[in-house]
């Protein structure tokens, strides 16, 4: 197929999952853009949905289309499981109010935010040598410097929302990976969206998450739903996972038969990220302008290799042995979701006993509860990856 660059590889133009079966959750984020520079209400968008599906792609997408089609500045962080969120933001929101400074050149409430930045800066407990640089307004005392992230917070977002109003502009916040917000920082970002919304200022919120997302906002704040839409990202519908599939090799004069697209949908089961690892390896492998199901079965045992060291292996290896065993049990179940007395049952142990080790796995994100007294993977086809990983009875220790 060389020189002709393999249309489903990194970097080689939009991913398929980008183009199909996505367009709802794109135009209510372009609802929700145009409203806010028109200052009027709306809510902002936390998508939610197993690993895979194209959570982040989607977001790359919201930011793009923010800044290109409705001039928005924009900020975009991943959260870390040992990194605070004061520290991922505050980087951001310095450049931010610098963007804001060069727009604006005699904006008060930019020096203002400056002020309030400094004041909140000053009772992180981090080093701020780095961020100095250039920082030469005195704190504002008395705003966003109590060292309580659930005060401070909203009040520099507030800064943050009035000195981008002042220069008539509007700001994207994106975050990725929300669920790994601990409950206080979790709290402090929906308390200062909820600032945001009712003085009608020109900051949105855009992020993504694990499907326990909704739960976790629910029960950090009340009234977290009037804030926010929870868009439910899922696998692609069987048409969608099709044209995901066929479009980006017809655009090189390449097709598959149709027993081969068949094949790869059913094997993928329409989750975006294992529909472009198919595709990658089927187009690496195809040496005529048709791709069979001759093929496809030998990019299975490749893609399969792939996945199991590069996706799912990454996850394994985060766990202790425990962990490890209640995953193979389920497995040993199906894909689930799973009640906790048949996964108990699996372990012959009594399901008071596996309570801390399935915490530790939600926290994890590895599993999570789509109802009450059920338990599923976050991370798609790992019931498949755990059986091969740990075969036969060794599991039950």
């Amino acid at each position: 197929m060389d020189p002709i660059k393999n249309p489903f590889s990194p970097g080689a133009g939009s991913p398929p999952y980008d183009l199909f079966g996505r367009e709802n959750v794109l135009e209510q984020a372009q609802i929700l853009l145009g409203r806010i520079k028109q200052k009027r209400p709306e809510k902002s968008i936390l998508l939610t949905g197993l690993r895979g599906v194209g959570k982040t792609v989607l977001l790359n997408k919201m930011e793009q289309i923010a800044r290109e089609e409705y001039d928005y500045k924009t900020i975009f962080i991943e959260t870390l499981e040992n990194k605070s969120l004061a520290a991922l933001l505050i980087p951001d929101i310095r450049r931010m109010f610098f963007e804001l400074d060069r727009f604006s050149r005699v904006s008060k409430k930019v020096r203002r935010g400056f002020a309030v930045l400094k004041s909140f800066m000053s009772v992180v407990k981090i080093s701020w040598r780095d961020f100095e640089i250039g920082l030469d307004i005195d704190a504002e005392p008395g705003t966003a410097d109590t060292g309580d992230i659930q005060i401070d917070l909203p009040n520099l977002f507030v800064a943050l929302g009035e000195a981008a109003e002042e220069c008539g502009a509007a700001i994207a916040i994106l975050i990725d990976e929300i669920q790994y917000l601990d409950t206080r920082e979790l709290s402090a970002l929906i308390m200062a969206m909820h600032k945001m919304q009712q003085r009608q200022l020109p900051l949105i919120l855009l992020g993504a998450g694990l499907p326990i997302l909704p739960a976790l906002a629910g029960e950090s704040k009340s009234y977290a739903e009037r804030l926010f839409d929870f868009p439910v990202i899922g696998a692609l519908s069987h048409e969608d996972a099709r044209k995901a599939l066929q479009h980006p090799v017809m655009a090189e004069g390449i097709s598959y038969h149709e027993d081969a697209l068949e094949e790869i949908v059913r094997l993928t089961q329409g989750y975006p990220y294992f529909l472009q690892e198919w595709g990658y390896q089927s187009w690496k492998l195809a040496s005529q302008p048709e791709i069979t199901l001759e093929l496809i079965q030998k990019a299975t045992e490749i893609v399969t290799r792939r996945l199991d060291e590069n996706f799912f292996r990454v996850r394994f290896h985060r766990l202790t042995p425990k962990e490890k065993s209640y995953l193979r049990s389920m497995a040993s179940l199906g894909p689930g979701p799973h009640r906790s007395s048949e996964i108990a049952a699996a372990r012959n142990v009594k399901m008071s006993t596996l309570g801390p080790v399935r915490e530790r796995l939600i926290k994890k994100g590895m599993i999570y509860s789509p109802s009450h007294g059920e338990t599923s993977f976050t991370v798609p086809l790992f019931d498949e990856f755990m059986l091969r990983e740990m075969p036969g009875d060794l599991f039950r220790f």
